[in-house]
């Protein structure tokens, strides 16, 4: 492929950005590839500057990863949007592509891929089709839309949402709508006495979000009747790892797929997109491990103003 022996640009975008991981798995991938001419940067980015910025790109560009506060507000900025993410509601990959006067900008969804993916590591072979698996999903935002989508891949139709405002979902609850799926929304004060019996469950708090269930989880676990944890828990957060709701989670006798798995796969897939190559999932994950046990995260970040 001639793009992928020239060099090209990509990069991540957000704002704050400067722990992005992402960096460290595209350029692994890049390398093991043989892209060697291929440069993948990190840039800070405020929403309201997200406009210009895309603009701005030109021919050299192959793709954007883009993480908070991004993520939605980039759909309207789009000229094409692939079927996944817009139902969804949010983009986390940006692939640019050669037009007439400027470049075309296509949005797509690959964290439902990296969920799916980091959640089939856990659970093994498919299910029989008639056995049906609960799951719970912890918060309410971007992250939670494209979790209800990977659970629906799954077999999880109905799932429990807890989130802390039940009157701050509305984009969630329209994007369940969409994809065709009848959630059940509770406040995550039920969250640590119901969690346990799920199947699986997937955390999309921030990190240090879930500290406060983590704890929950530890002191309800010596109630009588408690219910120990027996499901998959798929924390998105990766930092510290484990995490406090990972831990308990652990503690409880639960199966825990840590966050940066999530991330590996969103990561390989955004490289397939990008390049027209399978992601080096072996490769990207060796240096996601080591960017981890050493506390590493790029240090080039570009501040726009």
């Amino acid at each position: 492929m001639t793009q992928a022996r020239e060099g090209r640009r990509a990069a991540v975008l957000g704002h704050p950005i400067a722990h992005s991981l992402s960096p460290t798995l595209h350029r692994a991938a890049y390398a093991a590839l043989g892209l060697n001419a291929w440069r993948y940067d990190v840039v800070d980015l405020a929403a309201d500057q997200l406009g210009a910025f895309l603009e701005s790109l030109t021919g050299e560009w192959a793709g954007l990863s883009l993480t908070m506060p991004l993520k939605q507000t980039v759909i309207a900025l789009l000229d094409h949007i692939e079927p996944l993410a817009e139902v969804v509601g949010a983009v986390n990959t940006v692939l640019v592509q050669a037009g007439r006067a400027r470049p075309v900008l296509t949005g797509a969804n690959t964290d439902v891929y990296g969920i799916v993916t980091a959640l089939g590591e856990a659970l093994g072979p498919a299910p029989v089709p008639s056995v049906r698996r609960t799951a719970a999903v912890i918060g309410g935002g971007a992250t939670a839309a494209s979790t209800l989508a990977a659970l629906a891949q799954l077999g999880c139709t109905t799932p429990v949402v807890y989130v802390r405002s039940l009157g701050r979902i509305g984009g969630l609850m329209r994007a369940a709508h969409r994809m065709g799926l009848e959630p059940r929304y509770v406040s995550t004060d039920a969250a640590a006495h119901e969690i346990t019996s799920a199947d699986l469950v997937v955390s999309t708090l921030p990190p240090h979000a879930a500290d406060v269930l983590a704890g929950q989880l530890v002191g309800s676990a010596t109630e009588q009747g408690a219910v120990a944890p027996s499901g998959v828990l798929l924390d998105v957060a990766y930092d510290p790892r484990p995490t406090a709701l990972a831990a308990a989670w652990t503690h409880g006798g639960g199966v825990v797929v840590g966050g940066e798995r999530m991330l590996l796969h969103q990561a390989a897939e955004q490289v397939r997109l990008m390049t027209g190559r399978p992601g080096p999932v072996d490769a990207m994950a060796v240096a996601l491990a080591e960017a981890l046990e050493h506390g590493t995260t790029p240090a080039d970040a570009t501040p726009r103003s």
